[in-house]
């Protein structure tokens, strides 16, 4: 999962950045209104966290045009304008919910995961064989068991149960995996599968390797 945060305080800024990236998500960051909306324009985002006092253009503008020009990210407003006019604005401009500052990061974070069962058109289950993973509290059996699986693990193993039938290339799960200005190396992915495989090939799930395209999961 990749989310953005648009927040103009530093301070809560990497409080932000560090409570998603725990939760498991990719993370991109903007500080100002025009940098938010070129990166959405830009696509390629499941949820936005948008802060409404910004500085070069406000987030409602933000999210006006970012409306306007097709984008129906999920975004999760928080700021510190607590006045039901305000907030009446945000959801009327699509805004899909509000949170008033100061907040918890335990309330955000499951804000955040409401926000994304709304919009999944995956179902809350997705199986593969004896592999069963829980799209909502993203956790995964296989034959019953838990797997004990890094968050990076994770990511990668939904890219792939969120496409099955279809390869996934490496640039896919690069993208998938890093936020803007990270790398991440295709050598890195290709650990990351290893590992990946070796949790899951016990119980006849197989990850597939075809040359120069990328990665398919299949069952034996």
């Amino acid at each position: 999962m990749r989310a953005l945060i648009v927040e103009d305080d530093p301070l809560l800024m990497d409080s932000l950045n560090r409570a998603m990236r725990a939760a498991g998500y990719a993370t991109d960051q903007a500080m100002d209104g025009e940098t938010a909306l070129g990166l959405l324009r830009n696509g390629g985002f499941d949820l936005v966290l948008l802060d409404l006092g910004l500085p070069r253009l406000d987030g409602l503008q933000v999210l006006k045009r970012a409306r306007e020009h097709g984008c129906r990210v999920p975004v999760l407003i928080l700021t510190a304008r607590d006045g039901v006019e305000d907030r009446v604005k945000g959801l009327d401009l699509g805004a899909d919910d509000y949170l008033v500052k100061p907040f918890s990061l335990a309330e955000l974070e499951a804000r955040a995961r409401a926000l994304l069962r709304r919009g999944q058109t995956a179902p809350p289950l997705l199986a593969c064989g004896a592999l069963t993973y829980d799209t909502v509290g993203r956790r995964a059996t296989l034959d019953g068991q838990s797997l004990e699986l890094s968050l990076r693990e994770v990511s990668v193993l939904e890219a792939l149960l969120f496409r099955q039938g279809k390869v996934v290339s490496k640039e896919q799960l690069i993208e998938t995996l890093c936020g803007y200005g990270e790398e991440l190396s295709a050598n890195a992915i290709e650990v990351y599968m290893h590992r990946l495989r070796k949790k899951l090939e016990p119980g006849g799930v197989t990850i597939r390797t075809l040359r120069g395209l990328g990665y398919l999961m299949d069952k034996v």
